[in-house]
């Protein structure tokens, strides 16, 4: 189940306000959510009361793998949803992943092998073309 965060439309006509929900990406726009976040009042004159935002909540979301829409995300980004998110974890020591194996040092022969004959039937094929417009330009004289 893919779960997305995204905008809810609530309000009436010419006045909208939004949901700033949690739901499956299969559920229709309005339908059913799991978890609304908080609000999002794009009339609202006050900028500070535009945007309200459970961040905690949002950071849980996001940490279990949900997507935000673009709108949520820059929503999340005004309100500090992303402010320190994801900086604690460490780098994970990848040096023993280098080591050459038996296997991986034969397919990089190969490879490179296929790569020459490659380039050598190129040439050849160049020099042909060069050959057959060579004598056909001494035919044209």
């Amino acid at each position: 189940m893919a779960v997305v965060i995204r905008m809810k439309r609530t309000g009436r006509k010419n006045r909208p306000c939004y949901r700033i929900s949690v739901a499956d990406s299969r559920s229709p726009r309005d339908g059913r959510t799991l978890e609304t976040l908080g609000l999002y009042d794009p009339v609202s004159p006050s900028k500070d009361a535009q945007v309200r935002v459970d961040v905690d909540r949002a950071r849980f979301w996001l940490t279990n793998g949900a997507l935000p829409s673009e709108t949520v995300r820059s929503l999340f980004k005004r309100s500090g949803v992303y402010v320190d998110f994801g900086k604690a974890k460490a780098k994970r020591d990848r040096s023993g992943r280098k080591k050459a194996t038996a296997k991986g040092t034969q397919r990089s022969k190969d490879q490179s092998m296929r790569a020459d004959r490659k380039k050598t039937r190129q040439s050849a094929r160049a020099a042909e073309r060069k050959a057959a417009a060579a004598a056909e330009a001494a035919t044209e004289e």
